[in-house]
């Protein structure tokens, strides 16, 4: 299975963070919504997001060492990564150049004061582009 994801993270502590060897970044309390795509193993990919024990490889990773995901919401087959993001990022904030040293975009983590509304704005998000989604952190366990 392949295809597109945002991990919905609930993070509870202001938190300052070495992200890789360059970024240090002031995250904030709240919820993060970060975009990301696996176009061998999607599957894979989330569990692996999901996992408590791992290198740290992506930026995704040092910012999981401290958030949890509590909400996985992807699509199959379509690599849309890059259009959720632009959409994302139109009126939410964003941790600028956070996850996306392989594209153009500004962003690939986007900050919300709570769960719901970053959930909604990923869902608005999928509707705008027109592409069928699934909800479901239960489906990577």
């Amino acid at each position: 299975m392949k295809g597109c994801y945002c991990l919905v993270i609930a993070v509870e502590n202001n938190r300052r963070l070495k992200v890789g060897k360059k970024l240090k970044i002031d995250f904030k309390k709240g919820t993060y919504v970060y975009v990301g795509s696996a176009m061998n193993n999607l599957e894979s990919r989330v569990k692996r997001h999901i996992s408590k024990s791992k290198k740290l490889h992506w930026h995704i990773d040092y910012l999981l060492k401290y958030g949890e995901i509590v909400e996985v919401i992807y699509n199959l087959d379509k690599k849309v990564e890059c259009e959720l993001a632009l959409k994302l990022s139109e009126k939410n904030e964003f941790i600028q150049d956070f996850g996306c040293s392989d594209c153009d975009c500004e962003s690939h983590l986007f900050f919300f004061k709570n769960r719901n509304d970053a959930i909604e704005e990923v869902i608005n998000a999928y509707d705008s582009i027109a592409c069928p989604f699934r909800i479901g952190i239960s489906d990577f366990s």
